[in-house]
């Protein structure tokens, strides 16, 4: 990424950061003084705040800054910087709860989660389930705050409801889990992978648009782009699940093949895979070529998506 782009990334991760502390501090205020629903708080925090690459909630703001951008003009005001930082918070937090869930001995099984023990770990498998619901709530809670209009806020809310349950994330995770064992078409792995990953990283960009109050012929261009980035996304995952450090991915390496998942590397070995990765974020990239110079930063982030180590 270029210089401008990291210092812009960094501008978004520290008004995405400051919202979801602000988020979750005032749970904690909120809350009883009674251990027990402290400990889900902290449970919430644990899982919340401690990084991550931030992917969907960069992918709200730079959408926006992208608009606004190709329009040559500020953001409406019924749009404003707090609209963005709601819709941002809410879908890294739906990001954060399903990675919990994810790590949980019925899903994943997995025990560590960006370095470090996973949720239910930490704080035991119950905690974990309702910290992870807990997580969920509150981001709808969150995009509910926003200051956008009416009939704006009604189809972000829309947007993310499908984007995270049986039409989306969470149907998606089912499949998977069906799939256990089983030995996928390249069609039906990109369809399972277009709603367990790609549904969010969709839903991300849609929101990215609707913040910025972008025109038809943009957010047709801005979907096409996310449906192929969430697929390259999730090559790339299983690519680094192959041959990723566990140091740099903070994951342990190998799972989904000592889970006998159905992966893009399993189906097409890991040289082709990462072809296919490449193909596939040539794709979203070309779909962004009517927004022209504007869209350099979501360019940079597909360009990012296939080349990073974790």
């Amino acid at each position: 990424m270029t210089k401008a782009l990291d210092e812009l990334i960094a501008q978004y991760r520290a008004r995405l950061e400051k919202k979801l502390q602000q988020l979750l501090q005032q749970q904690r205020d909120t809350a009883t003084s009674l251990p027990a629903q402290l400990k889900l708080i902290d449970a919430a925090e644990y899982a919340t705040l401690d990084g991550g690459k931030r992917l969907r909630a960069m992918l709200v703001y730079l959408t926006a800054h992208c608009v606004r951008e190709n329009a040559g003009d500020k953001i409406p005001a019924r749009q404003s910087s707090s609209a963005i930082d709601c819709a941002a918070a809410a879908v890294e937090l739906v990001h954060c709860y399903s990675l919990v869930h994810d790590d949980l001995p019925p899903m994943d099984d997995d025990d560590l989660r960006r370095g470090k023990p996973s949720c239910h770990i930490a704080f035991g498998e119950a905690n974990a389930i309702l910290a992870g619901d807990a997580l969920q709530a509150l981001a709808f809670e969150a995009l509910a705050g926003s200051d956008s209009g009416t009939d704006c806020l009604r189809e972000q809310l829309q947007v993310l409801a499908r984007a995270s349950g049986s039409l989306g994330m969470v149907g998606g995770q089912a499949i998977d889990l069906a799939a256990t064992g089983d030995a996928l078409s390249l069609d039906k792995l990109c369809a399972m992978h277009r709603l367990k990953t790609g549904a969010l990283i969709e839903s991300a960009v849609e929101l990215g648009s609707l913040c910025a109050a972008a025109d038809q012929a943009t957010r047709a261009a801005l979907q096409s782009y996310a449906r192929s980035l969430g697929l390259a996304f999730q090559i790339q995952d299983d690519v680094l699940d192959v041959s990723g450090s566990p140091a740099l991915t903070g994951k342990t390496q190998g799972a989904d093949a000592a889970l006998d998942k159905p992966t893009f590397t399993s189906l097409m070995g890991l040289a082709a895979a990462r072809d296919y990765a490449r193909q596939t974020v040539a794709e979203s990239i070309e779909a962004l070529i009517p927004l022209g110079a504007s869209a350099a930063p979501l360019v940079a982030l597909a360009d990012y998506v296939v080349g990073r180590q974790h």
